[in-house]
């Protein structure tokens, strides 16, 4: 049970407000001046801990500058501490504390679904699991499922294809003609042998592929006693393959569900390696960056990792962790709690799983490296655009946009923001251009930094240092107006124009200052980070175009025209034969078809050439 017991007014008096605080476990929230949260904590004994946060000569300066912002302690007395420990992960979710660890990654990780059908299909899946069927997962990332299914094509032939693909065959397709798939689409192959198949390729996910090489084995002296050499000849192909496999599998004998996760901590970053065991088969494994505050320990992180990361996901029976984790009693209890069932944690391991422990701390050791030499390089790049632009400090926040469409449809402008870090993905922003002459370039660019640059006067982020623009002085035009018709300042204005032929390193920077416009050298750290910001604006602008246009293409015309409901559409296309002969049509023609009106077909020949 989780009950909510009253704050503090605003005005934060410690003294007074810890006299009244229970002893009960719970969690508390601590909110600045404006009412942000700042921390979010659990306690066994509520009293106790937020009392020590309020005591002389603090220890750490992290704690200290929190305390100084603090204007309201907020709490929830839970029944137990476990209660307590899972609601502190979900309100750091929701909240995302800047004092907190925080884990950011918010994407579902991808299945292999099996449906349910005569002829089930294996597919890759993400999202909610409501569709009929099995699902084997969580993988690590997408590659891993594709790869997965593409070896499962290759050993079992289990259809890919869609039920609306598999019902209206005539004749194998490619995947038959390659040996990935035995054409049960048109018959041929037995509904019982498929069974078979679909069964062996449950096991091998399943980690008994031992099994499935005995029954294989099994079949191919049958088949060899009966004389059927060819049939021996797949069979004996199909064993050495998942003999070979089963090789390269190198926790195959351990069995079970086992996540191995290590950390790596350098220079104030973290990185977080997670490899994901499931029935005994390696599924792979991915590389987290959480945010970690000043003075985080590998302990504290590893136990704020877990609780935030296996809110959302499945929570296997064992979890290998690199670091012991504060209080693994109580995480173990909250995590089954999650689970329904036991958690062991464990740290200190022997034989082949110390192996994998150490290759996972390993490969987030690399991880970490990389990550870190990139953001060098970020520093570098950052510091010569300072230089080239002749600024005082170094940018700590560019934004840049872009227009695209095709021939004036659909248009679509983006917006993608840099910090020291680089993308900050998490920021990017697209507009649906409307109510402009089709093609007008410097209305579109209007429109976009108007509706941008008026949300983020209204509060919904801070302003940039730099703001680029893909284009040459009437796009930066456009830029200074509305900046000025939003009394906007302290932001330098960019243009970024085309080079002759379009080509790379010969771009020409237009200044919003009296400097006028600006060439880099081809070889110049600021151009190259500049060109990173543009083209990345760039990608991001025709991939909203595409959807756009996309999505107006599979729309119909004729949808548009009041009175003309799904019957007469229907109506009309099979009397004409489809959207052209409609359009082909005269006003008395249009007339002619039951259920249209002489009113209504006017309005339809009018609709569809009001060009």
């Amino acid at each position: 049970m989780v009950t909510e017991e009253s704050a503090p007014e605003p005005g934060f008096d410690a003294k007074s407000f810890l006299a009244g605080l229970t002893r009960h476990p719970g969690v508390y929230r601590m909110l600045d001046e404006d009412g942000v949260v700042l921390y979010v904590g659990k306690a066994k004994n509520l009293r106790n801990r937020v009392s020590s946060y309020f005591r002389r000569n603090l220890p750490s300066p992290r704690i200290r500058s929190m305390v100084a912002q603090i204007r309201d302690v907020q709490v929830t007395v839970t029944t137990t501490e476990a209660e307590a420990l899972l609601l502190e992960n979900n309100l750091i979710k929701q909240h995302r504390p800047r004092y907190n660890v925080l884990l950011r990654d918010d994407k579902s990780y991808p299945y292999i679904h099996l449906s349910q059908h005569t002829y089930p299909r294996l597919t890759f899946h993400r999202g909610a699991r409501k569709k009929p069927g099995r699902y084997f997962g969580p993988y690590p990332s997408t590659p891993a499922v594709r790869d997965t299914l593409n070896l499962l094509q290759k050993l079992f032939l289990i259809r890919p294809c869609k039920d609306s693909f598999f019902e209206n065959r005539s004749r194998p397709c490619l995947q038959y003609q390659i040996k990935r798939c035995t054409a049960p689409c048109v018959g041929l192959i037995d509904p019982l042998v498929y069974d078979r198949d679909v069964k062996h390729a449950v096991d091998f996910l399943e980690g008994r592929s031992d099994q499935v090489m005995r029954d294989l084995v099994a079949e191919m002296e049958t088949a060899s006693a009966r004389l059927e050499f060819e049939r021996a000849a797949q069979l004996r192909d199909q064993i050495t393959r998942l003999r070979q496999i089963s090789e390269r599998q190198y926790v195959s004998g351990e069995g079970g569900d086992v996540d191995i996760i290590a950390a790596a901590l350098e220079g104030g970053q973290v990185c977080v390696q997670v490899f994901s065991i499931r029935g005994g088969l390696n599924l792979g494994n991915r590389a987290l960056f959480p945010s970690l505050p000043e003075e985080t320990s590998g302990e504290a992180l590893m136990t704020a990792f877990l609780g935030q990361y296996y809110l959302s996901r499945e929570v296997p029976p064992q979890i290998i962790v690199s670091h012991a984790p504060e209080e693994p009693e109580l995480l173990e209890e909250m995590l089954a709690m999650q689970r329904g069932h036991k958690v062991t944690l464990a740290w200190n391991v022997r034989a082949e799983r110390a192996r994998w422990l150490e290759m996972a701390q390993r490969n987030a050791q690399m991880s970490l490296a990389t990550r870190l030499a990139g953001r060098a390089g970020m520093r570098e790049r950052l510091e010569a655009l300072r230089e080239a632009l002749e600024l005082e400090e170094v940018p700590t926040r560019m934004e840049c946009f872009d227009i695209s469409h095709s021939q004036g449809e659909a248009t679509v402008a983006s917006c993608v923001v840099f910090n020291p870090e680089g993308p900050l993905k998490s920021d990017y922003r697209r507009f649906n251009i409307r109510d402009i002459t089709p093609g007008d370039d410097y209305a579109a660019m209007h429109q976009a930094l108007h509706r941008r640059y008026t949300r983020l006067k209204e509060g919904e982020a801070r302003l940039p240092d730099i703001l680029f623009i893909d284009g040459g002085k009437g796009q930066v035009r456009q830029a200074l107006e509305v900046l000025e018709e939003l009394q906007v300042e302290g932001v330098m204005v960019v243009g970024i124009a085309k080079g002759e032929d379009r080509r790379p390193g010969l771009e020409t920077l237009i200044l919003s200052d009296e400097r006028g416009p600006s060439i880099l050298p081809p070889s110049s750290k600021a151009l190259h980070l500049i060109q990173q910001v543009r083209d990345e604006a760039h990608r991001f602008a025709i991939t909203g175009h595409r959807q756009q246009r996309a999505k107006a293409r599979n729309t119909s015309p004729l949808e548009q025209i009041p009175g003309m409901g799904p019957k007469r559409r229907q109506q009309l296309l099979k009397h004409f034969g489809g959207l052209r002969g409609v359009s082909s049509a005269r006003v008395e023609e249009l007339a002619k078809v039951p259920g249209i009106s002489r009113k209504l077909a006017q309005q339809i020949f009018d609709s569809l050439h009001d060009d």
